[in-house]
């Protein structure tokens, strides 16, 4: 794995591109610039490694919250928000051939040469864009043989596998965040491309009648085929009137749909040893994920994380944290115990390059169980947040 500059003199074009034509249309975050000035080079055998341990995790990820959505009883210490414990219980109509299963698992190089997980994005992972069309503009302007593999063309081929031609996939996401706007644009974009109507809405724009979706968007009112949602189910819960509650058990084909839950919160790990009891094996896990605990168990070398927690906010890593950001998250931590775990901290193994130092996070698609691309982040800080930069993910053939 290496860092390659994008040319200096190149590098402006090259951002102008990307907002123009890879959907990334703010590339900043606050002030700070989130498109990187490299590109990320895997090695063609460490592309296979992680393609073996990414549909390994995944096998495992799916077993596990088919065998916790038929064995609700042991979700006690998952400790998901009453809300959304009373729509779970309606799931049990649940059919996974029948659904879009999308996850990303966010892989870290470590000192000791071999890879940790922070954690599977099993709900509404997004970087669409970023794993499809950047990789492709990186290997046209740094004109390299490198080779990368398209999320977008798998992730749409998936659709149209299980959604009838012509049929209406409503994008369902926050539609005041233009970053959430470009995810669903994309691929939105891509569907329809294929022949799809593609309609774009609030998670609130879609009732359901007798378990089936329905649009009440003025310029599109009626049933729709496929329900592709990009708002998390820990936000869904809080719209009122109580709208939401049809996700959980429609027989609208989703992408993704809210079995998702189980998986996404950081509080997973604490049921491995009932499935393991129950002959789920957590084997790829229990190896690539930090030792997680209750936070009543913390220990020395451990850090807080969320349960609900996204794009590595509010993780207690000292040196990734000011001070005063630090001692907020431990007053929150003892406050709130069950919306955390603690977990151990692994220390990543930063890339030099330009007399700095780089810390990745490489985001590891699967698409109903098939690795599907990469999307990763780049920061000069051991916490990978909202302030990390884009950078697109390219392969290296080997040399014969």
């Amino acid at each position: 794995m290496k860092l390659v500059p994008i040319p200096e003199e190149k590098y402006n074009n090259y951002r102008v591109d990307a907002i123009f034509d890879c959907y990334k249309w703010d590339p900043k975050f606050v002030d700070n610039n989130t498109l990187a000035k490299y590109v990320l080079v895997l090695k063609e055998d460490e592309y296979k490694e992680l393609v073996y341990l990414t549909e390994k995790l995944d096998l495992e990820t799916v077993k596990a919250e088919e065998f916790l959505n038929n064995n609700l009883k042991y979700i006690k210490k998952l400790c998901l928000p009453n809300k959304l414990v009373k729509e779970i219980k309606k799931m049990q109509n649940y059919d996974k051939n029948k659904h879009i299963r999308l996850m990303r698992y966010d892989f870290h190089p470590t000192i000791d040469n071999s890879w940790q997980i922070s954690e599977v994005n099993s709900d509404v992972p997004g970087g669409f864009a970023e794993a499809s069309l950047l990789p492709k503009l990186a290997i046209k302007t740094l004109n390299k043989d490198y080779y990368s593999i398209d999320f977008g063309e798998i992730l749409s081929k998936a659709i149209s596998n299980k959604i009838k031609k012509n049929g209406t996939i409503m994008f369902v996401h926050c539609t005041s965040y233009s970053d959430d706007r470009q995810v669903m644009q994309y691929i939105g974009d891509k569907m329809k491309s294929l022949g799809y109507n593609s309609i774009y809405g609030a998670a609130d724009h879609l009732i359901f009648k007798d378990k089936q979706a329905i649009s009440i968007l003025n310029n599109y009112e009626g049933k729709v085929d496929c329900i592709f949602r990009f708002t998390p189910l820990e936000w869904l819960k809080d719209i009122k009137p109580k709208k939401w509650s049809g996700y959980f058990d429609t027989i609208t084909p989703s992408c993704n749909h809210p079995i998702a839950i189980f998986a996404q919160t950081k509080r997973f790990p604490l049921i491995w040893n009932i499935l393991e009891q129950n002959d789920i094996e957590m084997t790829t896990w229990k190896k690539l994920l930090p030792d997680t605990k209750e936070v009543k168990d913390f220990k020395e070398g451990y850090i807080y994380k969320p349960a609900c927690g996204r794009v590595g906010e509010n993780i207690s890593i000292k040196e990734a944290c000011s001070k005063e950001e630090y001692l907020k998250i431990i007053k929150d931590v003892k406050k709130h115990p069950k919306n955390y775990v603690a977990q151990k901290k692994f220390t990543s193994k930063p890339i030099k390059i330009d007399n700095k130092e780089y810390h990745i996070c490489l985001g590891s698609y699967t698409v109903d169980g098939k690795q599907a691309g990469f999307y990763a982040r780049i920061s000069e800080l051991p916490r990978i947040d909202s302030y990390a930069a884009d950078i697109p993910v390219v392969i290296e053939r080997n040399k014969k």
